[in-house]
């Protein structure tokens, strides 16, 4: 296994990957829930019969990605959705006198619009992996930010990855919280596109801006642990005095 190690030849994944790996597949299977404390390094380099190096190594990778958390004098843990990193991860717009990150400091409420079942068009089909004519639920809701409606959303999910959605009498905020607590789906990482556009009547309405006033459009494709494509969210942003933050490394 020691040469392994030191194996870095291209075409071939360095052991830490390997070893990150094999950990996600306990975070997949339910083995490890969200909130659960982690075995030691020590223990972990053990059961993997890799250098305690390799599994600091990979660890370290999977807390950059938010799927596990690092408690001061406490241990590891599996993230959970409802961590304010994960949950800041995944809502990027910020008031215009927020602090260099970005941060707010207020997660976003939600007013829902309704939810429906429905087939997927193309688009929705395409970006879910789907085919078309295929089941899916759809969520519309406005996001307010300090009380205030910021954007509209439509949520686009499969019906095949989410049995039983038709028995939820509510739909909660954090709807990724939702998603694991019910259906053991983590959201992992999620591809936005940006566009600039011009509100609708229908988005003056729900955001109480001008008609034709600028908004920026996101469509984000979010994506479970084992990179397949769960959730497809459009968005539409009143960016009066808001903007999107993002950090880049």
């Amino acid at each position: 296994m020691a040469a392994q190690e030191n194996d870095t030849a291209i075409g071939f994944k360095p052991l830490y990957a390997q070893v990150k790996d094999q950990l996600i597949r306990r975070l997949v299977d339910r083995t490890w829930q969200p909130g659960m404390s982690l075995p030691s390094e020590q223990e972990l380099a053990r059961q993997l019969s890799v250098s305690q190096g390799t599994v600091r190594k990979a660890l370290d990778a999977m807390t950059a990605e938010n799927l596990l958390v690092r408690r001061q004098g406490r241990g590891t843990f599996v993230a959970e959705p409802e961590d304010s990193r994960i949950l800041f991860q995944f809502f990027r717009l910020a008031a215009d006198d927020a602090d260099a990150t970005g941060a707010t400091g207020a997660f976003p409420d939600s007013k829902l619009l309704g939810w429906a079942q429905d087939t997927a068009d193309k688009d929705q089909a395409d970006a879910l992996d789907l085919e078309v004519g295929a089941t899916v639920w759809l969520i519309e809701r406005v996001r307010l930010l300090l009380g205030k409606p910021v954007l509209t959303e439509t949520i686009t999910i499969p019906a095949d990855a989410f049995p039983g959605f038709e028995q939820l009498t509510e739909i909660p905020n954090n709807v990724y919280q939702l998603y694991s607590a019910r259906w053991g789906i983590t959201i992992a990482k999620a591809d936005e596109r940006l566009k600039a556009v011009a509100a609708t009547d229908e988005d003056a309405r729900h955001l109480k801006c001008e008609l034709g006033e600028p908004l920026l459009a996101v469509r984000r494709i979010a994506r479970d642990l084992e990179e397949k494509p769960v959730e497809l969210r459009l968005s539409r942003c009143l960016t009066r005095d808001m903007h999107y933050a993002a950090n880049l490394r």
